[in-house]
């Protein structure tokens, strides 16, 4: 069980189920604006890439039932190395520590499939994630110019897993 500001919110890791796509895009158009944001087919199809992997968080707040309120997408390359694709969680759970836990759950997830590093992308101007991913031992490794179909440019981030531990536990 987490704190938020006011309240009290109850979450598990688990893995991503293909029949809750609609909701996952949902999280995903509520997260990033248009240039950024995925189609439903970007989504599926990142999904679907040989060696990736979704990880939810469910959430029941006040006794509710357990919905998505997060989720990240992630692949394990073939050269030791894997992308985290999307991390993504509703402005009502952020700051509960929801996107540290996916995040190192899917660091351990690429550690169990023999990835040395993981590399990200996010917008130059996301002081947020900037922020999350610094104190996550994220490093600026290079710009992409008009990454995003908006025109920003991406920061192409990188973090070691082997010297890099996390302590989340990988969902069953």
């Amino acid at each position: 069980m987490l704190r938020g500001y006011n309240w009290l919110v109850e979450f598990a890791v688990r893995n991503y189920r293909s029949d809750e796509i609609d909701a996952l895009w949902r999280i995903d158009q509520q997260c990033f604006e248009p240039g950024i944001s995925y189609s439903r087919l970007e989504l599926i199809s990142y999904l679907r890439r040989p060696g990736a992997f979704g990880l939810v968080v469910d959430s029941s707040v006040s006794g509710g039932p357990p919905v998505p309120v997060a989720f990240i997408v992630a692949e394990a390359g073939t050269r030791g190395s894997g992308h985290i694709i999307t991390i993504d969680v509703l402005p009502k759970f952020r700051r509960t520590g929801v996107g540290s836990q996916l995040l190192g759950a899917a660091e351990n997830r690429l550690r169990a499939a023999h990835c040395n590093a993981v590399v990200l992308e996010t917008a130059v101007d996301n002081q947020a994630a900037l922020s999350f991913y610094k104190r996550h031992n994220y490093t600026v490794i290079k710009t992409w110019p008009r990454y995003y179909s908006n025109g920003v440019d991406a920061f192409v981030l990188k973090k070691d897993l082997l010297s890099a531990a996390e302590p989340a536990k990988l969902p069953q």
